[in-house]
């Protein structure tokens, strides 16, 4: 199998939705391949399906926005980087909690390889770095074609989750892998490095393929879409 990596820089929250919508649809159809979305947002919240909105404490002027994914308030922001698998869950794979699991591998192999120790909470969903946490993780599943995805905090502002009670746990605390490191990182130097786990941890031989020809799917347009790699 191979896996389409596809490096979108800074995107709209909505036209990254969309975009995922489109990709959606394409994979139900028999059509296109599996596909990973990396890229950054611009400051938003966003409230899963069944989220409870007291939760957003103080938005101030950042966008809200309720979506289809599964999970309570998380903050969307750059620095921060985001992933949107739309895979096909065919045969053994059509196991939605093996694959969540699945993403915290990699989040956590990821971490691993910049000497961060990561690990799960029993009964919860998303990474920690000690008693932090570092990567959140909300999906949404639509005929076994996986779309929305993961957060890891690589150095956002993490002011922004002081106006929310993230992930709905009033005692959790985010931080960052530039915390963590004691040092500036971008997400871009984390971008690549977390595809190859990614197609490695569920089976793929990566590839790449031009921006464009995704964003062009159903009269999408794209300001500045780059490859990940060319």
């Amino acid at each position: 199998m191979r896996l389409r990596c596809c490096d979108l820089g800074l995107v709209e929250y909505g036209r990254a939705l969309a975009l995922q919508e489109a990709c959606v649809e394409q994979r139900r159809g028999g059509d296109g391949q599996d596909t990973l979305l990396l890229l950054e947002h611009p400051p938003v919240y966003t409230l899963g399906r069944g989220a409870d909105a007291r939760f957003v404490l103080n938005p101030g002027h950042v966008p809200v926005q309720r979506v289809s994914r599964g999970g309570q308030v998380t903050f969307h922001g750059p620095g921060q980087l985001v992933g949107y698998p739309i895979l096909a869950l065919v045969g053994r794979r059509r196991d939605v909690h093996a694959y969540i699991r699945r993403l915290e591998d990699v989040l956590m192999q990821t971490l691993a390889s910049y000497g961060l120790p990561a690990r799960r909470r029993e009964g919860l969903t998303g990474v920690w770095c000690g008693e932090d946490k570092i990567a959140s993780i909300g999906v949404g599943i639509r005929r076994w074609v996986t779309f929305h995805g993961f957060a890891l905090n690589v150095d956002p502002d993490l002011s922004y989750f002081d106006k929310i009670i993230p992930c709905g746990l009033a005692d959790v605390r985010m931080t960052s892998m530039a915390r963590a490191l004691g040092r500036p990182l971008t997400v871009q130097a984390v971008k690549s490095r977390l595809a190859q786990i990614f197609a490695a941890t569920f089976g793929y031989q990566a590839g790449t393929l031009w921006e464009e020809t995704l964003w062009n799917m159903r009269g999408l347009t794209a300001d500045s879409p780059h490859s990940l790699s060319r």
